[in-house]
């Protein structure tokens, strides 16, 4: 078994916090930042599984075997 870094993406919602892994378009949510991250975790768990199970997870093997990721913000007009 190997381990990869995920990214999480939080943000507050309407009184909700949402959270994000964009690398696999996984999301959740919750009452705190924490939450949504702890939730985020469990999401990603389930995904990675049935990924397992239905035999796509190979498809990602790129990106999970990748040493550096890069994140960035872009400040932009909306």
């Amino acid at each position: 078994m190997s381990k990869t870094t995920f990214t999480a993406l939080i943000w507050e919602e309407d009184g909700v916090y949402v959270s994000k892994c964009p690398e696999i378009e996984v999301a959740s949510a919750g009452d705190t930042p924490q939450e949504a991250l702890e939730n985020l975790k469990e999401a990603i768990e389930l995904w990675l599984e049935n990924a397992k199970e239905l035999g796509f997870l190979d498809d990602y093997s790129p990106m999970f075997s990748t040493k550096q990721k890069f994140t960035s913000q872009i400040e932009m007009d909306i």
